[in-house]
């Protein structure tokens, strides 16, 4: 029997290139993003917030990271009683609003990604951008 478990990480050099990415991408689309990236055990890795951001969307943009380090599913998925009650029964921590993907190499999960400062379909296009940039897995 095992006394311990293993698990992997984003790096710092990949979550720094995913919130330049994300910036990047915001900025073609006209929207002055936040972008968060989360371990694998939802704490932050990498932060940034492009000029003329806005406020909120700095805690948005952590909550879709660590939503999606936690459930490994690009966020909005939630329905029903769960869409409230999984926000509710995590002190607000995790949520609902689309813009949030995992973060998956080679079928790795290594974490989060929260993109806030648009609509939220804008924020869950922008993630996806960087997904593809950054050569990970596409969520399912």
């Amino acid at each position: 029997m095992s006394t311990y478990i293993e698990t992997a990480n984003v790096n710092l050099e990949t979550a720094l290139r995913a919130v330049q990415l994300g910036i990047e991408e915001g900025a073609k689309r006209g929207i002055a993003v936040i972008v968060t990236v989360s371990d694998s055990a939802m704490s932050p890795v990498a932060y940034g917030r492009a000029d003329g951001s806005t406020p909120h969307s700095i805690e948005t943009s952590r909550r879709k990271a660590a939503t999606s380090a936690s459930t490994r599913k690009a966020t909005g998925y939630m329905q029903g009683e769960l869409a409230t009650a999984l926000p509710l029964g995590t002190g607000q921590i995790l949520t609902n609003i689309r813009g949030g993907v995992p973060l998956v190499f080679a079928g790795r999960h290594v974490g989060g990604l929260g993109i806030a400062g648009g609509l939220p379909d804008q924020d869950a296009e922008i993630a996806l951008a960087v997904v593809e940039r950054l050569g990970a897995d596409t969520p399912a």
